[in-house]
């Protein structure tokens, strides 16, 4: 999908596709309870266990929007009231949406309903939207900083990694002072911000990962290995218990973020690739993954338990990822359908919000400077 400014990125789209897919494995595999592979498997190779903790998907779309803003807005301006405005009609449209069908099935009364409004209030500031709405929080979260990170960012290209390492500090006397880091190192902005910020940083020096191959094999085993270990020792849910004690909660966001962020800029500045053919048909799939993102929620439990009870056992974590790719492929449809009957006509809504450096402020938000 092509953004105000006309730029888009096809091997950027591969990585949202790539994004969602782990999230639909994560849930497809474990359900809800950890049925039907229960949480405590670890696959042999290490490498499946980015699809065994497949919530990392959500890191990976975290970096990856750090990553394209500083992409999209490098040497320029942005209209802060204009950007705010484009990415409400991005995203409110489907969450809300959302967040109403998932209440006309959860609350039958005027008391709960009551309760799930004061619920969906909250979620500007807690982790609680419906549907994986939490991440759209965090985002929301980093929309609101993201120009004063792009001034940090404009001083000099390193110097964003100190609010890195204050994050780092953050949780550090959380997690001595708690007892544990985990709630917001994983579900609000206190963990998120390192992989925000990292891929606005390693996009400054993408070039320098331009065909670097024997680099990001380095990076894909050190990180498929790291996960595996943090697979072993429980993963998500049963590291230490949940939320955990596990002092690698610290940390772990900013790994997720690092390697994350490098492989980004390796697979974008390494290749070529076209609209056309496999690479447009998964390019495709990830212009759609915010509607797979949300909707797969309706879909993926129902979807694992009634092939796991009526047609064949998902207990082997290998047939398991199969079949979830299966049942992924026939989200596209359904994602190509709420893009374009949903998302797409608040789509011709949006307007400029990049503002070229040379053009007085005056001048950049006159009615012709954002046009859509």
């Amino acid at each position: 999908m092509k953004s105000t400014t006309g730029d888009h990125f096809i091997a950027l789209d591969h990585v949202r596709a790539l994004a969602a897919f782990m999230v639909f494995v994560w849930h497809f595999i474990h359900g809800m309870n950890g049925t039907p592979v229960a949480f405590e498997y670890v696959p042999a190779f290490p490498t499946f266990s980015l699809l065994d903790e497949g919530h990392t998907g959500v890191s990976l779309f975290m970096t990856l929007s750090g990553y394209l803003f500083a992409r999209l807005l490098d040497g320029k301006e942005i209209h802060f009231g204009a950007f705010l405005w484009n990415r409400a009609l991005r995203l409110l449209p489907l969450l809300l949406l959302v967040i109403l069908v998932r209440g006309c099935l959860t609350n039958s009364g005027w008391t709960e309903w009551k309760s799930y409004f004061q619920l969906i209030a909250s979620g500007l500031v807690e982790p609680v939207l419906p549907n994986g709405g939490w991440s759209i929080t965090v985002e929301f979260h980093f929309y609101v900083m993201l120009p004063a990170l792009l001034g940090i960012l404009r001083l000099s290209k390193l110097r964003l990694l100190w609010v890195v390492a204050g994050m780092i500090g953050l949780r550090t006397v959380v997690w001595y002072t708690q007892g544990q880091v985990q709630s917001l190192a994983h579900w609000t902005i206190i963990g998120r911000m390192d992989q925000f910020v990292l891929g606005m940083v390693i996009c400054q020096f993408r070039h320098f990962f331009d065909r670097r191959h024997g680099l990001a094999i380095g990076v894909m085993v050190f990180f498929s290995l790291f996960y595996g270990w943090f697979n072993h020792l429980g993963g998500l849910y049963r590291y230490l218990g949940y939320p955990s004690s596990g002092a690698w909660w610290i940390v772990l966001p900013t790994i997720e973020g690092l390697s994350y962020a490098m492989l980004i800029a390796w697979y974008e500045r390494s290749f070529q690739f076209t609209t056309s053919g496999l690479s447009g048909w998964i390019g495709k799939i990830g212009e759609y993954s915010y509607s797979i993102y949300l909707l797969h929620f309706f879909i993926v439990f129902e979807a694992a338990r009634f092939i796991h009870e009526r047609l064949y056992s998902l207990s082997n974590f290998y047939v398991a990822t199969l079949s979830a790719g299966v049942v992924f492929l026939l989200m596209g449809p359904v994602g190509a359908l709420s893009f374009r009957w949903i998302e797409s006509p608040f789509l011709r809504l949006r307007k400029r919000y990049v503002i070229a450096r040379t053009q007085s402020a005056e001048d950049s938000v006159g009615p012709g400077s954002l046009r859509s």
